[in-house]
């Protein structure tokens, strides 16, 4: 099975929370599946055997090898867990023949079996800012989806400064990846 590369690791380290957890997201828009979290059982053990350690100096030996016990066990267990949300995720998602990327179900054709965006090619349609189809209108005039001002063409809008070609942006204060239309941050919370 190939590694699906449309994901982001939220797996954490933390010696007390460890576990992984990995987010899938659409190349098209901004669908996005999350898998459950899944305990790292042994690093959560030798983490509280680390700070255990520390409170005992004659554990310190035995806090320093349980730690490489852990970083051990936990390349494994991350590559099973990735391996288990791969395959529930690829239920969500197709692969574009033609592209090489990920698709929701919305951005993907059935019929066609291809994506929405290399169909539009296809057929001589040109997708507006990549993917998305940012600013198309039932006229096939290209408009800024901010201010709805007809395009003159480049990047950015003439009227406005809208980065037509970017679908995401990054969350100021925690710098996770967000749709463009998002108003608030799903990790940390941050308006924009």
């Amino acid at each position: 099975m190939n590694r699906m590369k449309n994901y982001r690791d939220l797996s954490s380290k933390d010696a007390l929370s460890a576990g992984f957890q990995f987010e899938f997201y659409c190349q098209g828009c901004d669908f996005t599946w999350r898998s459950k979290f899944k305990p790292h059982r042994v690093g959560q053990i030798t983490g509280w055997l680390s700070r255990l350690a520390f409170l005992f100096s004659d554990l310190s030996k035995a806090g320093r090898a349980t730690g490489t016990v852990a970083d051990a066990s936990s390349r494994g267990a991350h590559d099973e867990a990735f391996l288990e949300a791969q395959a529930e995720a690829q239920r969500y998602f197709h692969k574009c023949p033609t592209c090489k990327d990920m698709f929701c179900g919305d951005c993907w054709n059935e019929d066609e079996g291809q994506c929405n965006n290399c169909l539009k090619q296809a057929q001589g349609r040109q997708p507006v800012g990549g993917s998305g189809g940012y600013g198309e209108s039932a006229d096939n005039v290209q408009r800024c989806p901010n201010c709805q001002v007809p395009s003159q063409g480049g990047r950015f809008c003439h009227e406005c400064g809208f980065d037509m070609a970017s679908t995401h942006k990054s969350c100021p204060s925690c710098g996770s990846v967000m749709p463009r239309a998002a108003r608030f941050c799903t990790d940390c919370g941050h308006g924009f």
